[in-house]
């Protein structure tokens, strides 16, 4: 699978995955991204600033991840615990993966893209956050070797599980 930065031809089959995010969140009674967000415009913003990312099986778009290297403001704090590590890292947001390829590993192939980015660039951390509620991410990232740090809160006051993991 190839995993590359996506451009404004992505974006209807970006759009199509978060999509079906959403509906999966919504029939398992999870309490994230029921909003509209992530949004069509929250997407091409992350194309424009180069840090929107697709996992292509083909031609076929499998997975989709925003990764940002500049910092995040929400991970300025965290509660109830400590990140594992201080200094530059790789934010990583609006995973998601198309319904087609849920339980198939694709997500944790995309992740281990991530982490190879991440490496080229001599970044050896990764933080990531998720709803408490979202017990299939939770999973996830314990199954891809994250620890759970602590509680943030998002810009709009939100609460979420900080999650980090240390590249090697």
């Amino acid at each position: 699978m190839e995993f590359r930065k996506s451009n404004m031809t992505d974006l209807p089959a970006v759009m199509k995955i978060i999509r079906q995010a959403q509906k999966y969140m919504r029939e398992n009674r999870l309490d994230q991204w029921q909003d509209g967000y992530p949004d069509e415009n929250q997407i091409k913003d992350d194309i424009v600033k180069g840090c929107g990312y697709v996992l292509l099986d083909g031609t076929v778009t499998a997975g989709t991840a925003a990764i940002f290297f500049d910092g995040e403001t929400s991970y300025d704090r965290i509660y109830q615990g400590q990140w594992l590590t201080e200094g530059e890292y790789a934010a990583v947001h609006r995973v998601a993966v198309s319904s087609a390829y849920r339980n198939k590993g694709a997500a944790v192939t995309m992740m281990k893209h991530i982490e190879k980015l991440c490496l080229k660039r001599g970044v050896y951390s990764i933080k990531i956050d998720t709803h408490e509620d979202n017990r299939p991410m939770r999973r996830f990232l314990e199954k891809c070797g994250f620890i759970y740090c602590g509680v943030i809160y998002l810009n709009d006051g939100s609460k979420r599980l900080a999650y980090e993991k240390i590249l090697k």
